[in-house]
């Protein structure tokens, strides 16, 4: 497997990265990914794309370096999925050790992800990859205000 990280512009995004990362954010249009791409690159967030031996867009990660008073420093995923068709095959695991590798050459002390409840088989594939539960994560709506 290969994995490249891509950078806001680069046409891969669209043709090959986001029908994977729609698997896990099927919310997500072109318009409004790369909306959220162009913003947040600013904030530290970056993709990675993995593709497997066919060239075939396998795995989507989506993440950041981040300051914390509780960490110091740590690389954060938010997103993180694998295709379907190939999970079980290996490529979860080359995009932990991915975006490990990021983490380690940044001096990051932690690396950290939230996985929504119900997602009881990512559970499984973050403890196997030696993740630990340490935190539950909050979260409040928040509703436009009418002006």
């Amino acid at each position: 497997m290969k994995i490249i990280d891509l950078g806001v512009g680069d046409p891969r995004l669209d043709t090959d990265l986001l029908p994977v990362l729609r698997e896990l954010r099927p919310h997500l249009t072109e318009e409004l990914f790369r909306q959220v791409y162009e913003r947040g690159h600013a904030q530290g967030l970056r993709f990675s794309a993995g593709y497997a031996d066919d060239g075939t867009c396998v795995a989507a990660a989506g993440w950041r370096i981040v300051d914390t008073t509780s960490t110091v420093r740590k690389l954060y995923v938010d997103d993180l999925v694998t295709s379907a068709s190939a999970r079980s095959t290996g490529v979860g695991h080359a995009m932990i050790a991915h975006v490990e590798e990021h983490a380690r050459a940044e001096g990051c002390h932690e690396l950290s992800l939230d996985s929504a409840t119900y997602r009881t088989g990512a559970h499984r594939f973050y403890l196997r990859e030696r993740f630990d539960i340490v935190a539950f994560h909050f979260a409040k709506e928040l509703k436009p205000l009418e002006g």
